[in-house]
């Protein structure tokens, strides 16, 4: 049987294209080998023997670990120049160099009512991923920039307490820019007044780890003052300002130099905050003074732009009305005076008692007495009272008459209000006029008072405040003071010294009354940030004696642990023999030296933070002042100060 012409052609064509196959493929096979071989010479000649070449087709792939960038590059070019350099594949490593410093890690956190944005470089494995997700509780995973960049390298010291600081202080701080190095923080924020400016530092103090240096610049915004009050009163021992009110330091200079002429008798100062109700404020208040020094005598309020001028009772008219005329003719637009001339005073009631009183003792009882106008007035009296002062402290001797002004409720409620704000005082109120004496421990209460009662009594009312500022007493458990704190522990340790077994980070026996000595006085410190520092002589290698006293500071910080001495704000640092107070050439030197310090870590200003405030000022027209400055320089920094002689010092005498 014959195979057909067909098959005989197919399979012709077939083992053709079998034996093209073989060819092609020991060609290639044979050019992949060529092209290897010529590399390898190459590189070989030129003394890159570290390189591997490999072909792959037309490509020419490059392995092995350059001894630096430029080898890499050079090997690179002399394979460039046999083979075509397109055709080559990099795929070589580069030895890494050891002695390469690394970058300055550092964080800038921005929080405002947008989110919170985080840019810097941080070390790999600093945990950024933890980080974003803390922050995005804060404020929500949509609301957090993430700009993070790594680099690997290993955490600096100090790198993750900051870290970790900065972000748990974010919970405290919804408008603030923080800054993060490696055992530093910086806080930059704004508060909405000065209390909760005070009470943040607080906190973020004490919640600072030990040995983190942290910046503190935060500002409190000038208050809003309403309503913006201002009352001058002229009476025999001169002039007095019972509020003050002013929306610059300029206005605050016109109103008191306008006071000063008609006889201001003490040193006084005006608030400065927002609020004010006119840009004339200034003005209207140095004519109001002014006209008051021409009376002679007498009150005038400011609240808002309701002025109301109360003269004295002997007062002739003709000078009252042409006083009254005259300011009237010359107040700016905006403001409306209420003029009030008293009448001669009668009595007030039988035995010329006042209408209604009430006093309040030092110890909180209040008595209430003289008329009120119904029976619903009279159980809202005692009711409000109550609620005020507490309901066993409160005596209630009032009765029911006819016969008194509309506005009796509103006087008699707003002047219990007003002596709630006391420590102890008295509350008198008549038709024309409502009284009030007392102590406060408020520095401000006389004008918070007088905001108060020019709310609430309304235009052309007359009232008098005599209150007097008393310093609050000190509560019996206050903590002793920081300095106070350092210089105890002193004085202890003067009397026997932290010994230790020689060699070794054990407490000696004889030493267990010094520490005990040492966690009394350290329960009566309060919240300090205490440094427990180890020292040793120079005998011995450097590396034993850095060791050493690490491990006897910690052992004493163990010891206070044992004692139930709270010591989350302490800290125990070994600092070996780094730090002589005396000769290591004698055995008293030596002596000397070894020992255990308690250092106190104390603030102090934050650097470039003098120079934010004065320009800030500067560009306000502001001149900063002892007294208006916005914070002291022990306020806003934390930083762990060098070791000094003066700290308190010991340790064993034996190495």
């Amino acid at each position: 049987m014959r195979l057909s012409s067909l098959l005989i052609v197919s399979l012709t064509f077939l083992a053709a294209a079998g034996l093209s196959l073989v060819a092609a493929g020991y060609a290639v096979t044979g050019m992949e080998h060529s092209t290897e071989i010529a590399a390898r010479r190459t590189l070989d000649k030129t003394g890159h023997d570290w390189a591997e070449v490999t072909a792959d087709g037309l490509q020419v792939i490059m392995n092995g670990t350059a001894p630096d960038e430029a080898s890499r590059f050079t090997a690179i070019s002399v394979v460039g120049g046999t083979v075509d350099a397109a055709r080559i594949i990099d795929q070589m490593q580069v030895t890494p160099t050891a002695d390469l410093s690394a970058p300055r890690f550092s964080v800038e956190i921005l929080r405002n009512e947008s989110g919170i944005s985080i840019i810097g470089l941080i070390p790999t494995g600093a945990g950024r991923a933890a980080i974003v997700e803390q922050l995005s509780r804060l404020v929500g995973e949509d609301h957090v920039a993430d700009l993070l960049e790594t680099a690997r390298y290993d955490a600096p010291i100090g790198w993750v307490d900051a870290m970790g600081f900065a972000v748990s202080a974010l919970r405290h701080l919804p408008r603030a820019k923080i800054s993060v190095v490696a055992g530093q923080v910086t806080i930059t924020a704004i508060t909405d007044s000065a209390e909760e400016k005070q009470a943040l530092e607080k906190t973020l103090s004490r919640a600072a780890p030990p040995g983190l240096r942290l910046a503190m610049d935060i500002a409190a915004p000038r208050p809003v003052i309403t309503p913006f009050t201002l009352r001058y009163h002229i009476d025999q021992d001169g002039g007095r300002f019972d509020a003050c009110s002013a929306e610059s330091e300029i206005s605050r200079n016109r109103i008191l130099a306008a006071a000063r002429k008609v006889g201001l008798a003490l040193p006084s100062t005006c608030v400065i905050g927002m609020g004010v109700p006119s840009p004339n404020w200034a003005r209207a208040a140095e004519l109001s003074i002014a006209s008051l020094g021409h009376l002679g005598a007498g009150s005038v309020t400011i609240a808002n732009a309701d002025i109301t001028l109360v003269a004295s009772v002997d007062t002739s008219p003709e000078l009252f009305d042409q006083v009254v005329g005259e300011l009237e003719s010359a107040l700016p637009t905006v403001f409306a005076l209420h003029a009030v001339l008293p009448e001669p005073e009668t009595d007030a009631g039988e035995g010329g008692v006042p209408e209604f009183t009430a006093t309040l003792s030092p110890e909180g009882m209040v008595q209430l007495r003289g008329r009120l106008s119904d029976e619903t007035l009279r159980h809202l009296t005692d009711a409000y009272a109550k609620a005020r002062f507490g309901s066993d402290n409160v005596h209630t001797a009032t009765r029911v008459v006819d016969d008194l002004p509309a506005s009796w409720p509103v006087r008699v409620l707003t002047g219990l209000e007003a002596l709630s704000q006391l420590q102890r005082g008295a509350l008198s109120v008549t038709p024309d006029h409502v009284d009030l004496r007392g102590m406060s421990h408020f520095e401000d209460a006389t004008a918070e008072i007088s905001k108060l009662l020019s709310a609430k009594l309304g235009e052309a009312e007359s009232y008098g405040l005599d209150i007097r500022y008393e310093e609050p007493p000190e509560p019996e458990d206050q903590p002793m003071e920081p300095a106070l704190c350092e210089a105890e522990l002193a004085k202890i340790q003067e009397l026997g010294k932290i010994a230790f077994e020689p060699g070794s980070a054990t407490i000696a026996a004889q030493s267990r009354g010094t520490m005990d000595a040492i966690a009394v006085i350290l329960e009566q410190c309060g919240e300090v940030r205490l440094e427990i520092q180890g020292h040793t002589d120079s005998q011995g290698r450097e590396e034993m004696n850095q060791n050493l006293s690490q491990a006897r500071a910690q052992s004493v910080l163990n010891e206070l642990r044992a004692r139930r001495v709270i010591t989350t704000s302490f800290a125990a640092q070994g600092y070996g023999e780094s730090n002589p107070i005396a000769d290591n050439g004698t055995d008293e030197g030596r002596e000397q030296n070894r020992r255990i310090t308690f250092h106190l870590i104390r603030p102090e200003q934050a650097p470039e933070q003098e120079s934010t405030l004065d320009s800030a000022a500067a560009e306000d027209g502001e001149t900063i002042t002892p007294d208006s400055s916005p914070a002291a320089p022990d306020e806003t920094v934390d930083t762990v100060p060098e070791a000094t002689p003066d700290a308190t010092e010991q340790e064993t005498p034996e190495q």
